[in-house]
């Protein structure tokens, strides 16, 4: 939910108009919309390459798991993987595009390490690869941008860890 949402909602729960306080973060968010779509843009017009080089970066670190046995040995296994990656970078582009982090904590991480344990799949390297993709990301972007992006993908790996 966006700034603007929370804050109409909440001043309507408490029947008052908004405050300086709450209004003045709405212009904020408002004077910050370009860049936040920029952002956004960037990361969904370079997902596949955002993708490929975090996995290959994943993959270096960690290259048991595609080995018989491995997480990723088989290409269903690894194009599911692929998909992981894809799902968290989009959590991230609405992340920015709300300018909070509670799409990614509805969406997508409440059970997500409960959900990798009883699949088997070690969190840890999960969070990993979430920092690739975050490198990987954060390389496309300006620094402006990286700064304000950074966060999102911090707060997944913080849950996943």
């Amino acid at each position: 939910m966006s700034i603007v949402s929370q804050v109409i909602l909440q001043a309507d729960d408490e029947l008052r108009y908004p405050s300086s306080g709450e209004l003045k973060s709405i212009k904020e968010y408002l004077k910050t919309g370009g860049r936040r779509m920029s952002i956004a843009q960037t990361l969904a017009e370079n997902e596949k390459k955002i993708i490929e080089q975090a996995s290959k970066n994943l993959f270096k670190q960690f290259p048991e798991y595609r080995k018989p046995g491995g997480n990723a040995y088989t290409q269903r296994q690894y194009n599911q993987c692929l998909r992981d990656y894809g799902w968290y970078l989009r959590l991230v582009t609405y992340g920015v595009i709300a300018g909070d982090k509670e799409p990614i904590e509805k969406i997508g991480l409440i059970g997500v390490r409960e959900m990798y344990n009883s699949l088997g799949v070690p969190v840890p390297g999960m969070a990993f690869a979430v920092t690739c993709l975050k490198n990987a990301a954060l390389g496309l972007l300006t620094i402006e941008e990286a700064k304000e992006t950074a966060p999102y993908f911090d707060y997944i790996i913080q849950a996943m860890s």
